[in-house]
């Protein structure tokens, strides 16, 4: 019999925090290392593909395979956040890898742009599945005083490890081509997030203690469902609402550079190297400012990290195009600072929407906000086709400081602090 006041679940203690889950939290956290580093892949060598390898020409349809897995990611988190009431957190992790399995080896022999978009699918499932679990179960194991230093932990180690892959696998192309030997290292990250995703213990438990010490009361079972929680999360409620789309916009701009900093930097003259070097930057400082920025915003608040970041980011884009007569200054330099407002933003809203989520619902509300945020993948790439084609891609470097800056007024205007069990309760 299972008790969880008692903290006991089958065999094993069960109690919140960093000190009491430590070896279970340092797994998950090389667990998602893995997982940043298989989208990593994509950074520096997939938008080159398009023009160079299969001769494409418009860049819409280059950018269409950030579209197919910015909105294959959002709308697996949605369902993610739905199926942990059926299946535990370490069924649906395992799934996730299983999913990501072949995209290495589409990636490296693809023999069409198909096929590239169709690898995409299944890398975005792997992330939707795979990530929003590491997430889950690091905010499950810490409890609600360290929610900001759980994920800026998960997202350092993963957007840490996309930034190491896109810098790797731009020096492999410069010296071994754009394929296959940079999609290769993939395989790696594979065998080794599934196995180590295999030790993982499911933390079933750690939510049920949390409930059972809950002040407030959940919802009931009619108003709980996906489809309330997520128009709760995406509009009626006023800090959800500002966390949704401060993410949606967040990941526009990522999905935008995404895309268009290679073709950009390249049409002013850098090679490989160069632009994995660019691209490595971003997501590297990205990562590792999280374990800075994350403590941070369980002790100065979230809302001021979030307001901040997106400002930060939108000037950013100012700088690349302000410096562009220095191509690999303007390359660097923005993606130094964009590193920066990323870092700032990421663990603050994830926060932000634990802090005013109930645990009984917590992992939709996640869910929800993880579906705007890697929405804004696909939105991006979409605008940035679009532009791009019609008016050029500086112009679609404007558009993208132009919406980050209203992003963070909205930010500003909507979230408020709420922190239960917090420092500031």
């Amino acid at each position: 019999m299972n008790v969880v006041e008692g903290r006991s679940y089958g065999a094993a203690p069960v109690e919140l925090g960093l000190r009491d889950n430590w070896l279970q939290f340092t797994l998950l956290i090389v667990v998602n290392m893995c997982v940043g580093g298989l989208v990593g892949l994509e950074r520096t060598t997939v938008p080159l593909l398009g023009p160079e390898v299969f001769g494409l020409r418009n860049d819409l349809v280059v950018f269409s395979f950030i579209i197919a897995f910015g909105l294959t990611k959002a709308f697996t988190n949605l369902a993610a956040g739905a199926l942990t009431a059926r299946f535990t957190r370490r069924q649906l992790l395992l799934t996730g890898w299983l999913a990501g399995v072949p995209v290495p080896f589409m990636l490296a022999w693809a023999p069409s742009w198909a096929w590239i978009i169709a690898a995409n699918v299944l890398l975005g499932l792997n992330q939707g599945l795979a990530w929003s679990m590491t997430v889950n179960m690091k905010i499950d194991l810490v409890g609600p005083a360290r929610r900001g230093l759980a994920t800026g932990l998960n997202e350092a180690a993963g957007y840490g490890a996309v930034g190491v892959t896109a810098l790797v696998s731009g020096y492999l192309a410069t010296s071994y081509g754009l394929r296959p030997v940079p999609e290769l290292i993939g395989v790696v990250f594979i065998v080794a997030g599934l196995g180590l995703s295999l030790l993982v213990r499911d933390t079933g438990a750690h939510v049920a203690l949390e409930l059972s010490r809950h002040l407030a009361p959940s919802l009931a079972a009619d108003d709980a469902t996906l489809s309330t929680i997520f128009v709760r999360t995406s509009w009626t409620h006023r800090s959800l609402r500002g966390a949704s789309q401060a993410g949606m916009v967040n990941n526009l701009n990522d999905g935008l550079t995404w895309g268009v900093f290679p073709l950009l930097f390249t049409d002013h003259g850098l090679g490989l190297a160069a632009i994995g070097l660019i691209k490595g930057i971003y997501p590297l400082l990205w990562g590792v400012g999280q374990t800075w920025t994350g403590h941070l915003a369980d002790r100065v608040g979230r809302k001021p990290l979030i307001v901040g970041g997106m400002m930060t980011q939108a000037a950013a884009f100012v700088l690349a195009l302000g410096l562009l007569r220095w191509p690999l200054v303007a390359g660097v330099t923005s993606a130094v600072v964009l590193g920066v407002g990323t870092a700032m933003v990421y663990p603050a809203l994830i926060a932000s929407v634990s802090d005013h989520a109930h645990p009984g619902w917590r992992a939709k509300a996640l869910g929800t906000y993880r579906f705007w945020r890697d929405f804004g993948y696909a939105a991006g790439a979409f605008v940035a086709g679009i532009l791009a084609e019609t008016l050029g891609l500086d112009a679609t470097v404007v558009a993208g400081a132009a919406l980050t800056a209203v992003s963070g007024l909205l930010a500003a205007r909507w979230i408020t602090e709420h922190r239960p069990g917090g420092p500031t309760s």
